[in-house]
């Protein structure tokens, strides 16, 4: 054989090695990515099987944003469908110890985040469904009574008014605004709410049923007659027939005679007002030579015999005392037989309010009668100047208008004091004052025997400078001059409708 053809041999013998080897090659490479195959899809097998068996042991916590309580709701996971919550909620997972466990195992780190052990917790949005639940009701707030009710905002509601000048004939002509001629309207469709509180809304109904057989009676000055109007047509829009609610005196409701009471027959209740601008007695004594006026601060008012036996009272006082012959003091306070010469104001108010006190402690019974006391309403007499922006009804914090007010008093009802221009509420960058009044009050309150409770309408009531009855207290005919405007008192429907739907949550609560 030559040379040439077993070197062929040879190439031949190499080449057909290589060709099997690299057919060994693939099979092995082949093999191997099929045991690897096998092998992941039993692993992922097993894994499924031991997830599917810890099930139970899986939670979703749900714990709402805003609440104070501490009580959280464990919704279990199972294939069943969950019914979602009515309520913003802050979702957390928790993955519980089985039962054999001592639990000391490792906690989490996204656990530890909803134990507050770490800086940030995520919140998650719920399925559009519970957002819809969401905006239905807020849950997640605590009940009236558990919180300050005082703390929170003023909101458009398109719902209201609850009543009219209309549809209520209790509104005398001082407080009906849109009778006599006033056309924007959007006073009345402002709504306190609460920032901490799921408040009920006033129902009529519920109202009645809680003073059934009963005597409401509000007793005080021309602010708390504002309050007890608003009262009686809060309440008239439940009653069926009309004429079974009328005054027992068959009076109708003027600013002359100061002293009413209503009766709704269907519930056998009385809904009363005793006029009394100072709680005490007003009457005249010889100063001198001449015979003055004097308030005898040691006594209280004439009529308070018939403020016995009430199962619900409402007092207040605060509007007169701000007058130019309180604030003076001269010769005015009289205690017996003595007239001071001058005595503070400050001192006075909190004379006449122990006076007062003195008497609730000793005429009502805290087991038949719940006594409130309602905080200084204020007067909104300005002028007006770039200072405070005021509020549309698109946002409470946005600024919209050009007209703002300035808190510089502009003068008294008599002396140029004015608040027609005055259409939206103050922007609650303005910060509410509280007055020295108020502050002698809850001194009072708290050293009494008879539980009182304190309506305290003052803070949400400083944003209300569009509410007042300004020029359009009075019919045009019957007007005497657009210089003289009333910015103490409220038009109805308006803010006290929110002081009563105070009355009726604390009612509601102790109920």
């Amino acid at each position: 054989m030559t040379l040439q053809r077993v070197c062929e041999r040879e190439m031949e013998r190499q080449r057909s090695f290589s060709i099997k080897s690299t057919s060994v090659f693939l099979a092995l490479i082949i093999t191997t990515i099929s045991s690897a195959v096998i092998f992941f899809t039993f692993f992922s097998t097993s894994l499924l099987k031991s997830n599917s068996s810890n099930a139970n042991n899986f939670q979703i916590d749900l714990s709402p944003v805003a609440s104070i309580t501490e009580t959280t709701t464990n919704l279990h996971i199972s294939d069943s469908s969950v019914s979602p919550p009515q309520s913003p909620i802050l979702i957390s997972t928790h993955f519980s110890p089985p039962e054999n466990t001592s639990g000391s195992a490792k906690i989490p780190d996204f656990e530890k985040k909803t134990r507050g052990e770490v800086s940030s917790v995520k919140v998650i949005e719920l399925p559009s469904k519970i957002g819809e639940e969401r905006k239905k009701k807020k849950t997640n707030k605590r009940i009236s009574q558990e919180c300050d009710v005082t703390n929170g905002e003023w909101v458009y509601d398109s719902d209201l008014p609850l009543y009219t000048n209309a549809s209520c004939p209790f509104i005398d002509e001082g407080f009906a605004c849109q009778s006599n001629g006033r056309l924007d309207l959007d006073y009345m469709k402002w709504r306190w709410e609460p920032r901490d509180c799921d408040a009920p809304r006033f129902n009529a109904t519920n109202m009645l049923e809680m003073i059934r057989g009963k005597r409401l009676v509000f007793v005080g000055d021309s602010i708390n007659r504002n309050q007890w109007e608003s009262m009686l047509c809060m309440l008239f829009q439940a009653v069926k027939d009309p004429k079974r609610v009328y005054e027992t005196h068959s009076r109708r409701i003027t600013k002359e005679k100061g002293n009413y009471s209503f009766r709704f027959a269907d519930y056998k209740c009385t809904v009363e007002f005793y006029v009394t601008h100072f709680l005490v007695r007003e009457g005249k004594a010889r100063v001198g030579k001449k015979r003055r006026e004097t308030l005898r601060i040691d006594a209280m008012d004439r009529t308070s015999s018939r403020w016995k036996g009430a199962n619900i009272l409402v007092f207040n006082t605060a509007h007169w005392w701000s007058h130019y012959k309180t604030k003076s003091g001269v010769n005015y306070y009289q205690e017996g037989d003595l007239i001071h010469p001058k005595l503070d104001v400050s001192t006075a108010f909190k004379k006449a309010l122990q006076t007062w006190s003195s008497w609730v402690d000793k005429n009502v019974d805290p087991k038949r009668t719940r006594v409130f006391f309602r905080s200084a309403a204020p007067s909104h007499f300005r002028s007006f100047s770039p200072i405070y922006p005021l509020v549309s009804k698109t946002s409470l914090f946005s600024i919209h208008h050009l007209c703002i007010v300035s808190l510089d008093s502009g003068g008294e009802w008599n002396s140029g004091g004015h608040c027609r221009e005055a259409k939206k509420l103050l922007n609650q960058t303005f910060k509410p004052s509280y007055s020295s009044k108020n502050i002698i009050v809850e001194e009072v309150l708290k050293q009494m025997k008879t539980p009182v409770t304190l309506l305290n309408v003052s803070g949400l009531s400083q944003y209300r400078i569009d509410a007042h009855p300004s020029i359009f207290g009075a019919k045009p005919e019957n007007r005497r001059s657009q210089a003289v405007q009333d910015c103490s008192h409220w038009c109805l429907p308006g803010v006290p409708d929110t002081w009563n739907h105070f009355l009726y949550l604390h009612l509601l609560h102790k109920r």
